[in-house]
């Protein structure tokens, strides 16, 4: 426990486990998160998600009765860039709008796949065990998947610029919630 002074007031604070992320010429501190689930979907088809990348979130949301309910949320990893998705290779996850979203094309096992980040590891097992295609336009190979031998990088930055979860609530998000044609909507990083 840590006790911050000031003057004759004393505030007692916990000490959080924190992940440092870094970010060209910056550091940014990123507190833990866990998945959780508020409650139970009604109709799964009018779920959709929407992936904050300020916040290293993404939540699963309902329309029920014209009211949009939030059903759970998971910490995510997205690209290690912030901003726009321009080009390939250049890190950074696309962002849409809640009026022109992402859809979901496929989930496919990926269990097996393999992927080489340049790091000396080599290739590697890398997407978790499914792996969810968006329709991203402008942009190919973007999707939602797991984080087989990077879980210490969720929450945070540091894809290439798909959004990564850790690999059992990637497995959450597909039995209870996923479908494909669901919407994503990724919200822009805050400047």
């Amino acid at each position: 426990m840590y006790s911050c002074g000031s003057g004759n007031a004393t505030e007692t604070v916990e000490p959080v486990n924190e992940t440092v992320v870094m970010q060209q010429d910056t550091v940014e501190v990123v507190t833990p998160d866990t998945a959780t689930f508020y409650s139970d979907v009604v109709n799964k088809k009018n779920c959709f998600i929407v992936i904050s990348k300020p916040e290293y979130r993404l939540y699963v949301c309902e329309v029920v009765d014209g009211d949009t309910v939030k059903r759970a949320h998971f910490p995510v990893c997205v690209g290690k860039a912030k901003g726009q998705k321009q080009k390939k290779g250049d890190m950074k996850t696309p962002e849409c709008t809640v009026e022109n979203p992402f859809t979901i094309t496929e989930i496919v096992d990926a269990s097996n796949w393999h992927h080489d980040f340049g790091d000396g590891r080599g290739s590697i097992l890398s997407y978790g065990h499914w792996f969810m295609r968006l329709k991203t336009p402008g942009h190919s190979g973007i999707g939602i998947h797991g984080s087989t031998n990077n879980e210490s990088s969720v929450p945070g930055r540091g894809s290439e610029g798909c959004i990564r979860l850790r690999d059992n609530d990637l497995i959450q998000l597909k039995e209870r919630y996923a479908f494909v044609g669901m919407r994503v909507v990724i919200l822009p990083d805050v400047e």
